[in-house]
C-alpha cells in the first residue's frame, strides 16, 4: 500500500482528503501538516510515496515545500492540489517536480483518478487547465542562475526560519541540529547569496516569495 501525507492549512480540507485515500483503499495516511515547513520535514523523515500540497501554505510556499521535497525524497509523487487555476501557478509547480495539479472544487473522482496516475508514472491535469501550453512550457530549462537554486535543502529551511526572524538556537530546535550549526548554515547561505545582513536576508526572502511582506 502505497504511504501518503496531506498538507494544507485547512482541518477540514485534510480530513476530507483523509477520507478519500482511505476509501479508495491504496494509499495510507502517515502524516498531515498544517503548514509548509512542517510538510518538508515531515516528507523527509517519512519519504512517503505520495504528497498532497496545497501551494497557499503559512511558513513555507507550496512550491518551497515541493523544491525541498522531491530534494529529500526523490520517489515521492506529488499532486498539487489547489484553488489557482492560472497557468502560470500550474507551469512553476509542474517545473518543480509536481506530477498532478487538481483545482480545488473538483469533484472526489479527480483526486482518485491523479492518485491512480500518478502511481503509474503518469502526470495528471485538471480537465480544465491548459494542457498543451504547459507541456511547452514546462521544458524550457530550470534557471540555474537563480541564486536560489544553488543552496541545499537545509540552507533553504534555515534561509525560511532566519527571514521570518528565528535566532540560532531557534532554528536548531525546529530542525533538530545544533546552534553551532544552525549558525553555520546561515553564513554559507548567506555567502552564497551574497547577502550581508539580516535586513537584506528579509528583503531576498520576499522577494523570492519565501515569506509575505
Amino acid at each position: 500500500m502505497t504511504t501518503a501525507i496531506i498538507a494544507d492549512d485547512h482541518e477540514i480540507v485534510r480530513r476530507g482528503l483523509r477520507g478519500i485515500l482511505e476509501s479508495e483503499g491504496s494509499c495510507q495516511v502517515v502524516a498531515e501538516a498544517a503548514d509548509g515547513l512542517t510538510a518538508a520535514q515531515l516528507v523527509e523523515k517519512h519519504k512517503p510515496g505520495i504528497l498532497i500540497l496545497d501551494l497557499n501554505m503559512p511558513r513555507l510556499h507550496g512550491i518551497e515545500v515541493l523544491r525541498q521535497s522531491r530534494a529529500s525524497s526523490p520517489n515521492t509523487r506529488v499532486i498539487v492540489l489547489s484553488m489557482h487555476s492560472d497557468e502560470p501557478y500550474v507551469i512553476e509547480a509542474l517545473r518543480a517536480g509536481a506530477m498532478a495539479y487538481v483545482l480545488k472544487g473538483s469533484e472526489s473522482e479527480e483526486i482518485v483518478n491523479a492518485l491512480r496516475e500518478v502511481r503509474a508514472g503518469r502526470r495528471f491535469l485538471s480537465a480544465t487547465l491548459s494542457e498543451w501550453a504547459i507541456n511547452a512550457l514546462v521544458t524550457k530549462p530550470v534557471d540555474t542562475a537563480d541564486p536560489l537554486n544553488s543552496l541545499t535543502q537545509r540552507e533553504r529551511m534555515v534561509l525560511q526560519l532566519a527571514a521570518e526572524g528565528q535566532s540560532n538556537n531557534e532554528i536548531a530546535e525546529k530542525l533538530f541540529i545544533s546552534p553551532r550549526t544552525a549558525e553555520t548554515h546561515r553564513a554559507n547561505l548567506m555567502r552564497k547569496l551574497a547577502i550581508q545582513s539580516q535586513t537584506d536576508l528579509v528583503r531576498f526572502a520576499i522577494r523570492k516569495g519565501l515569506i509575505q511582506p
